[in-house]
This record gives C-alpha cells, structure tokens and sequence, in this order.
C-alpha cells in the first residue's frame, strides 16, 4: 500500500514539473521585407518603408532582376536569409506570385498582397488573367528577346494613373520582364499554410480589381480595399503600411505549437 500512494505522489509531481506541450505565445514579428513586380524596381516602395520604419520596423526590399521567376525567388530568399527573426513578406503584383513561391521558408509568419497575383500550385502569374483579361490599358510590348516592357501611350492610364509628376518617370524608368518569368509554373502555394493579407486597389488598371476581389477570397485572405491605381503602394503608402502592420501583429498574435 505504502509503495502504491508513493508511486501516485510520484508521478503527480513529475505532472507538475513537466506539463504537456501547449501553445507558445509566436515571437513578435519584426522584420517587413518587400517584393517588387514587374515593370518597376524596389524604390517605388519609399513611402512604404518610411511609413514602417518610422513604426519601429526592420524594413529589407528585394531587387528583383526579373530575368526569370527563379531569379526573382532566389533574390527573395537570399533577403529573408539575412533577417534576424520571422518576417512579414509583401508582394505586389508579379510579385505575388514570387511571394506565394518564396513564402513557404520557415521564417516567413504572414504573406501581404498587394494589388497582386497568387498563383495555385502549377499556374503561371498570366495563367490567372485567365479567369478575368487585363483592363484594356494593359498593354505589354514584348520586345524581340523576349522581354517586354508596357507600351508607352498606355502606361500611364493601365499602371500609374494616380502617379501625378511621378507617373511619367515610372512610365521612361520600366525595367522590363522576361515573359518567360511570367509563364512560369509556381510549384509551392505559400498562402495555404500561412497567414494572408489582402490590398485591393479599386482603381487598378492593370489587374481588374473583381479579380483581385477573388484572388483575396481564393486565398482566404484579410482583405482591406483601398482607392487607387496599380501602384496603390506608391501612392497610398500609408494604407498599404497600416495593412503590413496588420499583418505583422495578426500574425504576431497567432499561437505557435510548441514542439
């Protein structure tokens, strides 16, 4: 009897010192990291990353070459390698599908699109017009080598509308894309296993807003609308900065299972 309650006392106290695993509350998200997409560069992001800085945030923006949709991954995973802790990883545009490729690294706790694409497993960024065509000032001009930049008289009206005095030096800065970037196949879908958020832009002339509507609801994601143009980043960075917040405290707040 005296070996039986000792052996109960025994194990109410190993109970104790070791309890099962639980829920950790996530460590905070810090580190924003920002992709461009095609026909532009990173510094479009400025107003964004001053926004976010000034909030206290580690701010990192990817150079994507646009060579191909593989380079354009690898730039991307090469910058979240150098964060010290999770990240919140954006994406505009062509840039979403890069984000839905290069998202799934471990240290990645949320995904933002912007105005952007994001691809199923197996489906290219032109794949998704598919479901609804560019506006009609969508217009790419494929040069002889393969890479395309948008046609002039109609970048303005399909990219930048709301650009003011930047508009015209977005349109004579394009860097041009290899269509073969977007032809390609994504073979991950980061938006399935982590946390997503969603900018509309309801003005956007170049990925007609009731497709970036679905997209959003495809993916499940937090959806926040918000007037403006294609580079709805440029010219509204404080609303796509308070969606980056958003995101960076959501996921913040989400439980991580202990292992």
């Amino acid at each position: 009897m005296i070996k039986t309650i000792s052996a109960v006392a025994a194990a109410v106290a190993l109970a104790t010192v070791a309890p099962p695993a639980s829920a950790e509350p996530a460590e905070a998200v810090r580190n924003i990291v920002l992709v461009h997409g095609a026909f532009a560069d990173g510094s479009g992001w400025r107003g964004v990353y001053d926004e976010l800085t000034a909030r206290g945030y580690r701010v990192s923006i990817v150079q994507n070459p646009l060579t191909s949709f593989e380079d354009d991954v690898a730039a991307t995973r090469r910058v979240l390698a150098r964060q010290n802790g999770p990240s919140i990883l954006v994406g505009h545009s062509y840039g979403g599908s890069v984000i839905t490729e290069a998202g799934a690294d471990a240290n990645v706790a949320g995904l933002v699109y912007v105005a952007a694409f994001a691809p199923e497993v197996g489906q290219s960024t032109l794949d998704q017009y598919a479901e609804i065509p560019p506006p009609p000032n969508f217009q790419p001009d494929v040069q002889p080598d393969g890479f395309a930049y948008l046609k002039t008289d109609t970048f303005i009206a399909g990219f930048a509308a709301d650009a003011g005095d930047d508009a015209a030096f977005l349109r004579d800065s394009q860097v041009p894309i290899a269509m073969r970037a977007l032809e390609a196949k994504v073979t991950t879908a980061a938006w399935r296993v982590k946390p997503s958020w969603y900018v509309v832009a309801t003005e956007d002339g170049a990925i007609a807003p009731e497709l970036l509507r679905s997209t959003a609801r495809r993916i499940g994601a937090v959806t926040t609308e918000v007037r403006g143009s294609h580079v709805v980043f440029l010219t509204q960075p404080k609303a796509v900065a308070d969606v980056i917040e958003q995101a960076a405290q959501g996921a913040e707040a989400a439980p991580v299972a202990a292992q």
